[in-house]
């Protein structure tokens, strides 16, 4: 198909996600054809660095060659088939390579398709845990405590334990009630507190909202050590682990949203290692088959899972599934994914990455209109502010983090923002060099639009 006719194609049909159609209708889109690495290449031979990994999840690299292989020989096999009533080598492989590198305590795998659907599954899991667990009535347990400017997916259920009110406040009367406590935004401190005296007072709060409503909480669901969508909001060292001790001494289940830090994200395979919390249930994606193809799991604990044993006619069933639960070609990629960790030693070779991102960011901390560089591992979210002293944001319809990332596109470095927020997730894969030239386009990007 002829450029022309492609880009017309494109506008005619296609509706994009969080994308303002009107807006984008009048643009001359960027096509992708065909990828190589960390490297994107469009329809008319240009070619970006892929800065995001393509909505957070490729780590390896695309066309890999390993993970290409292992998805060509199930192919050879067979594509799909249900888990309704059969199970799959691949599904059951997968499963046993999770759970050997999950924390300890995860013993079951239970699939899904993306990131929301891990989360609404771990939601449901953990309700109907407590209306069927044995040793007392806890059916008043029916309730979910969650922070402000959480994002766990766009299905109804996590939409509910969600916080960003751009994406959900349209959807409010969709939605079942949820208790909310204060975010760990320590450079827009909720509190009004600073954080070198706060003592971590928002986590103060979370427990106090936890202490009044224990019995009727299911779950605190929270994303370990980063809020991804909320801007990289990276959490004080020991909140998770003073939230997992929480809910150990309130009797409340924790649910962990690694869809976003899973997969070596922020240095270690999960983020919640870097505490050693083990969750109650914890929810995958993304990274989960290497960027290839949709997969999710949520993973949980013996003691979940028991409780939904019993005879037929109890009816303790889990009665949730999707068409394409443990998909056969899916779980072989995230087999070859996982494998690749230890052939390319992935998660030791990174530490000298992530110092040589930082190494980069360090110019562009200092711009008179960036408020503040966070990061964890290869997670980055750079605040574009109108006014570094007093913090102020720049009017929201002027979207200058927008016009930094088009202006990063122009320059071959293909990056979105969160707002005013610049975030730069680059596969695992990235060189030194091109993390080098990631961040240089960056900082010129940055000055260009906002000197």
């Amino acid at each position: 198909m002829a450029h022309d006719a492609l880009f017309a194609t494109e506008r005619d049909c296609l509706w994009h996600p969080f994308t303002q159609m009107q807006e984008w209708s009048r643009r001359r889109p960027v096509v992708i054809e065909r990828a190589h690495g960390c490297t994107l290449v469009d329809v008319e031979g240009r070619e970006y660095l892929d800065g995001v990994s393509s909505l957070w999840c490729n780590v390896h690299g695309h066309n890999h060659p390993a993970i290409n292989a292992a998805i060509q020989a199930q192919l050879a096999k067979v594509a799909h088939t249900t888990l309704l009533g059969l199970s799959s080598v691949p599904a059951a492989t997968f499963a046993r390579e999770l759970i050997d590198v999950a924390p300890a305590d995860l013993t079951r795998v239970f699939y899904s398709d993306s990131g929301s659907t891990a989360v609404e599954v771990a939601l449901k899991m953990a309700f109907q845990y407590w209306q069927q667990e044995p040793g007392g009535d806890h059916r008043r347990r029916s309730r979910f405590l969650c922070l402000t400017n959480a994002y766990h997916g766009d299905t109804v259920g996590a939409v509910s334990v969600g916080g960003i009110e751009l994406f959900h406040k349209i959807f409010s009367p969709l939605l079942f009630e949820a208790y909310h406590a204060p975010s760990p935004y320590c450079y827009r401190c909720p509190l009004g507190l600073a954080r070198a005296t706060c003592e971590m007072a928002c986590f103060d709060e979370l427990a106090s909202v936890a202490e009044r409503h224990a019995e009727e909480i299911a779950a605190i669901i929270v994303e370990p050590l980063v809020q991804g969508a909320a801007g990289i909001i990276t959490a004080p060292e020991g909140y998770l682990r003073r939230v997992r001790e929480l809910c150990d001494r309130l009797g409340i289940l924790l649910i962990v949203d690694e869809v976003a830090t899973g997969f070596g994200r922020t240095g270690t395979l999960f983020a919640c290692e870097q505490e050693a919390v083990c969750p109650d249930l914890m929810a995958l994606a993304k990274g989960i088959s290497g960027g290839y193809l949709p997969l999710a799991a949520t993973l949980t604990t013996e003691r979940v899972y028991e409780a939904f044993l019993g005879g037929y006619q109890e009816l303790r069933t889990f009665f949730h599934g999707h068409t394409y639960t443990g998909n056969a070609l899916s779980c072989a990629a995230a087999s070859a994914s996982l494998r690749v960790f230890s052939t390319d030693d992935v998660l030791t070779r990174l530490a000298a990455k992530t110092a040589r991102l930082a190494l980069g960011l360090g110019p562009i901390a200092v711009h008179r209109n960036v408020g503040e560089v966070r990061r964890r591992g290869m997670m980055v979210g750079i605040e574009l502010v109108a006014d570094r002293t007093n913090k102020e944001s720049f009017p929201w319809q002027e979207r200058r983090g927008a016009q930094v990332c088009d202006r990063a596109v122009e320059k071959g470095l293909f990056i979105r923002p969160l707002g005013d927020v610049i975030v730069l997730m680059p596969p695992l894969s990235m060189s030194l060099e091109e993390i080098d030239r990631l961040t240089a386009i960056v900082a010129e990007s940055v000055t260009e639009v906002l000197e």
